[in-house]
């Protein structure tokens, strides 16, 4: 049976794929803080193979908080141990393929064994981090790598009107991903992310190791209760030699 998600289309920069799904998975409750940021030290973060994304010559890292519910493979149920987890994410956007998507600097997940198996089938670069949500303030700490990310906020009413940087920082629908030996490309599809206000009470964003991307107060933030997603197998490009 079709799924009903893809039956939502006219949002989306390129038809679907072809092939069937293989993931659903939910993003709820996520908070958005963007950064616009200099391309030149964001060319130190980023694979050569990848370009870098940019609006009206600007580029941006953010940061995306959020609680992932409910991934599980096509045809299987859900295991809230595995499958339900606090997830932190601090990406780019580039271009690959002719496509828009982005790009994972850091992923961490809030659970030990949902790290594990996420790395394992996908090899995104998942960690640990020790991670809470109580009401509306999110934590994270990652003693590794001396990381660490506290937020509070309030949310307010559904935003009215969808500005171009809000449509381009929020609707991607590929990933890349680096590995030892390839680029890993991946297809995703959800409905266009329902966006609502936000305001930011207490806010520390410290990654030691992005300092220089993430030093100061973000310029734009988002909140949205969230969109469910179908995921596509990755797909290695394997780069030319050097």
């Amino acid at each position: 049976m079709s799924h009903p998600l893809l039956q939502l289309t006219h949002h989306r920069p390129w038809p679907l794929p072809e092939q069937s799904w293989q993931f659903y998975q939910e993003w709820n409750d996520a908070i958005f803080l963007h950064y616009p940021v200099e391309l030149a030290e964001l060319k130190q973060w980023v694979p050569k193979e990848l370009e870098i994304d940019l609006f009206e010559g600007q580029a941006w890292v953010s940061v995306v908080a959020f609680t992932m519910e409910n991934i599980r493979p096509r045809g299987l149920p859900a295991f809230p141990p595995l499958s339900d987890f606090y997830e932190v994410n601090i990406r780019t956007y580039v271009k690959a393929e002719g496509k828009t998507g982005v790009y994972f600097l850091s992923i961490e997940g809030g659970k030990v064994w949902s790290c594990r198996v996420a790395r394992w089938v996908s090899e995104l670069p998942y960690r640990f981090s020790v991670m809470e949500r109580k009401g509306q303030h999110y934590r994270s700490d990652n003693p590794v790598f001396k990381d660490r990310l506290r937020i509070t906020y309030t949310t307010g009413k559904a935003q009215a009107e969808k500005t171009d940087l809000d449509r381009w920082l929020t609707e991607r629908y590929a990933l890349f991903q680096d590995t030892a030996d390839a680029i890993n490309a991946f297809e995703i599809h959800h409905p266009e992310w329902p966006l609502q206000e936000i305001v930011i009470g207490e806010l520390e964003v410290a990654y030691p190791r992005f300092a220089k991307l993430l030093g100061a107060e973000p310029s734009k933030v988002q909140y949205s209760p969230g969109v469910q997603v179908l995921a596509w197998g990755k797909q290695k490009r394997v780069p030319p030699s050097p």
